[in-house]
């Protein structure tokens, strides 16, 4: 396993240009077009917890992880009084998730962060232990399209994303998008659907 950016210093200097202060517009969409309104749901790396707030807004139970202690601290504040919502600060490579399986599994630039292709592998291996035999993964994950930038969240081609996953999870969405919608030249990215395998992948065949 690789080295990992000091992830809470970047929550105690407030250095978090993925906080929007606003849930995901692509995880918005996708609850209310698939008539999410009961079941649970995890998110991992939640930060601050904005999208776990809304997803229980939405009715669902739902539990938030997160590396950074600091960023659970802030979450737990935000969420005080709040019915169906929960934190939990544990590393999500290493550690189990209490309370799998979940319905719906969510990360916004989580998976994208791990620059070894094992720990990508690693990452949605964890995703199928905890993922319920009918729910679904949503990654919002940096996509190589776009012109050159030198900030911004990683870079990831298609074909690392379908490497790391189709292994353990089937991939049901793969397309481009952008994490932003609100900024001029957003950082463009993958939005992908995968779910728990019924069948292991088979392999590759030739006529």
């Amino acid at each position: 396993m690789t080295s990992r950016p000091d992830w809470d210093a970047r929550y105690r200097d407030s250095d978090l240009p993925w906080d929007t202060g606003l849930p995901d517009p692509h995880l918005i969409e996708f609850v209310r077009g698939h008539h999410l309104v009961s079941g649970t749901a995890l998110e991992v790396g939640c930060g601050t917890g904005t999208n776990c707030l809304w997803l229980a807004e939405q009715g669902l139970e739902v539990l938030g992880i997160d590396i950074a202690p600091t960023a659970i601290e802030e979450a737990e504040s935000k969420a005080a009084g709040v019915a169906h919502v929960r934190f939990a600060c544990l590393d999500f490579l290493t550690q189990e998730v209490p309370d799998a399986p979940f319905d719906l599994v969510f990360d916004r630039g989580c998976f994208h962060v791990f620059d070894d292709d094992g720990d990508r592998a690693l990452f949605a291996e964890r995703v199928a232990r905890v993922v319920a035999p009918d729910g679904v993964w949503v990654s919002i994950i940096g996509s190589t399209e776009g012109p050159p930038r030198d900030h911004g969240p990683p870079r990831r081609t298609a074909r690392e994303v379908v490497e790391a996953i189709e292994p353990v999870l089937e991939l049901v969405d793969l397309r481009g998008t952008e994490f932003r919608t609100d900024v001029p030249s957003p950082a463009r990215a993958w939005f992908c659907v995968a779910r728990r395998r019924k069948d292991p992948a088979q392999p590759s065949t030739r006529w």
